[in-house]
């Protein structure tokens, strides 16, 4: 066979494979045009979907957020915020260059290069998350975070982010690479209540974001990722490993060398704030939180409220129970504890409702109705006093019965015949029981009432003992009385409201309900109370230099121990037990409670020169010597009967504050209330 033949043999052998392929070409370019032209048209009709109901751009700088609250102490410190708290706008050539560097490092290392989506990081966070599995990275660019931030919800589906990614198109077309930075520092979250970098900074660090260091702006750039994770309030320890983290991709960014990263995150820890080093004073953040719509009522201004709280003083309160508790608690089955510190007046300076905030919210010193055990007898001494006994008067500390109940001593042991002073000063129940079934049950439950408890008084034989149960802040209020001359008390933590602009929306003014207690009962209340404190049962709440007077309570079986103390400048009300009511082993007023007590008033009081608590007019009533045996009235006697609870102080904060039984909230797992009262009663008299 020829060439020629050969290679027209050939020709004919390819030539339908040359068919074939022109064939497969002309079909893939006519179906691959259909499919441009059915995905273009598909994907304007998505295009459209998408821009159909695109949130308003003529809206950039409109913010929407709920109104804050921001709570600050007596020295202008911030105790707490609520609400959406924005700082001041920064412009981008005021903050330290490293701080926008190390957001761009962490959040979006291709910003200045990209037309607002970063396809490079787009496909590389595809191609981690698939070979991983789940969802590791984010491909988001800084324009998309606030494109999302300011004009979208936090949904999530396809419609979302194409609006995203539409309005990240519009915000690169419209404003310049650092105006969509500044945007987006200015209005992201870091967590806490707080959008923007200066916001975050000073509730974060005491201070202005243009003043932050590296490992603090480090530090805000790493909260990005997860605000409430990341934030030092929530984790100190996190947050830091977090900025150490961002300072490795500065470095890899080449925005800073390595020594540096290494020099800020070994050498150099972030200054943080009070509120970041361990927020002070929450549960008293919760109390007055709760009482600023009373105030000034719904509204949608940012709040600034200014508190009666001692920075000083809270700090110390809550040091000292929590180190008691941790030392000695559970040697005495004794987990929790109370604290609330007042002036004179009311103003409330420090309150602890428990050894953790974190732990439990509840708060011991405001919600949890405990008995007061023989806390409860200054009521029954001030109603005697009132109706002319002394702290001379005699009676015989001897067993006694009414009906079926036969009241007992601690130890049962009995002195015989005493006065009232050192009846008081001992706590002995029997005396209290004669005294108070002598002056009147009605009496006694009236004089509670003017000093301020609002909670529900039982008339029965047993009060005296302090089996009604009420709240340490109402105790501690009627025991602030003494200090104040014998003038009622409303406790009080607010001084003033204003809006952010300075409009004063509420200021505090003298107030009170006047004169609850004669001056000479007082006086006489002020003699028998430094007995306990001199050489009874509150011995351990001396103070050098000061003059103390309180009152120890022990409730049954140990379940509640009282110490309520005051001084000339402050009256501190302690309260220690278990929230299930379960009882301490032999914890009475006169020890933890005191020793709390004790503990945080010297420090309290450190440097502030010792004087005596004033007296009010009125001379001291001549006591005639009481009767040394009392019978219990008669069944007949309206006295021993039931009756409606008086009114006084004690109703009108009930009005005011909307106290009362039906408000009172129940300690965790505490037992339901038992139906009778405890009848056997023990205190702490004798007790050191």
């Amino acid at each position: 066979m020829s060439a020629g033949d050969s290679q027209a043999e050939t020709e004919k052998k390819t030539r339908p494979a040359r068919k074939w392929r022109r064939r497969l070409a002309l079909f893939t370019l006519k179906w691959g045009l259909v499919a441009t032209i059915w995905g273009g048209f598909l994907g304007l009709i998505f295009v459209a979907w998408c821009a159909y109901d695109l949130p308003d751009v003529s809206k950039l700088n409109e913010i929407k957020r709920r109104a804050s609250v921001s709570l600050v102490a007596s020295d202008g410190s911030l105790i707490a915020s609520y609400g959406d708290l924005y700082g001041s706008a920064v412009a981008l050539k005021d903050l330290p260059a490293y701080l926008p560097q190390a957001v761009i490092a962490t959040e979006d290392r291709r910003f200045y290069s990209h037309f607002g989506l970063d396809l490079k990081g787009l496909a590389r966070a595809i191609y981690v998350n698939l070979t991983s599995g789940r969802l590791v990275q984010g491909g988001s660019t800084i324009t998309q975070q606030l494109a999302k931030n300011i004009f979208l919800t936090p949904e999530r589906s396809i419609h979302r982010k194409g609006q995203e990614v539409l309005l990240a198109l519009w915000l690169e077309r419209n404003f310049t690479k650092d105006q969509i930075l500044e945007l987006y520092l200015n209005r992201v979250y870091f967590g806490a209540g707080t959008y923007g970098v200066d916001a975050a900074s000073r509730k974060y660090f005491g201070r202005p974001a243009a003043e932050a260091s590296l490992f603090e702006s480090a530090m805000l750039a790493g909260m990005l990722k997860a605000p409430s994770r990341y934030n030092p309030l929530n984790d100190k320890t996190l947050a830091r490993d977090r900025a150490t983290l961002v300072l490795r991709n500065m470095v890899v960014a080449e925005f800073i060398a390595p020594d540096v990263a290494e020099a800020a995150a070994t050498m150099t820890a972030p200054s943080v704030s009070a509120e970041a080093r361990g927020q002070i004073g929450q549960f008293y953040a919760d109390w007055v939180l709760d009482q600023v719509s009373s105030y000034v009522g719904f509204t949608t201004q940012d709040l600034i409220v200014e508190t009666t709280l001692d920075p000083r003083s809270q700090r110390l309160a809550e040091a000292d129970l929590a180190r008691t508790i941790a030392e000695m608690g559970p040697k005495q089955n004794a987990s929790q504890a109370a604290l609330v510190a007042m002036t004179p007046d009311g103003a409330v300076k420090a309150m602890v409702g428990g050894v953790s905030y974190r732990g439990s919210q509840f708060n011991r010193a405001t919600q949890a109705l405990r008995q007061p055990g023989s806390a409860f007898k200054t009521f029954v001494f001030l109603a005697a006093f009132e109706a002319g006994y002394g702290p001379g008067s005699l009676f015989n500390d001897v067993p006694i019965r009414i009906g079926k109940w036969q009241p007992g001593n601690y130890n049962d042991k009995f002195y015989g015949e005493v006065n009232l002073r050192e009846a008081f000063a001992r706590s002995l129940n029997s005396v209290a029981v004669q005294l108070s079934e002598q002056v009147g049950r009605r009496n006694v439950i009236a004089a509670a009432q003017r000093l301020g408890l609002t909670t529900p008084i039982g008339n029965d034989a047993s009060i005296a003992l302090g089996t009604s149960e009420t709240t340490l802040l109402e105790m501690t209020t009627a025991y602030a009385v003494f200090a104040n001359q014998g003038k009622g008390v409303w406790p009080y933590a607010i001084a003033r409201i204003s809006t952010r602009e300075g409009e004063v929306l509420y200021e505090r003014g003298g107030s009170g309900p006047g004169r609850v207690a004669s001056g000479s009962a007082v006086a006489e209340m002020l003699d028998v109370m430094a007995s306990v404190v001199d050489w009874g049962t509150g011995k351990k709440a001396k103070l050098d230099g000061w003059p103390v007077y309180g009152k120890t309570g022990t409730s049954q079986n140990f379940r509640d121990a009282w110490f309520v103390g005051l001084t000339a400048d402050l009256v501190t009300g302690v309260w220690v037990g278990n929230d299930n009511g379960a009882p301490m082993d032999k914890v009475t007023g006169g020890s933890l409670p005191v020793l709390i007590w004790h503990d945080f008033m010297a420090g309290a009081l450190a440097g502030l020169p010792p004087r005596d608590v004033p007296r009010g007019g009125g001379a001291l009533v001549a006591s005639a010597g009481a009767p040394t045996e009392l019978a219990p009235e008669a069944p007949g006697n309206p006295a021993a009967q039931p009756e409606e609870e008086p009114g006084g102080i004690g109703s009108l904060l009930d009005t005011i504050l909307g106290g009362g039984s039906s408000d009172a909230k129940t300690a965790p797992s505490q037992p339901a209330k038992e139906k009778k009262p405890y009848y056997q009663q023990r205190d702490d008299q004798g007790r050191d």
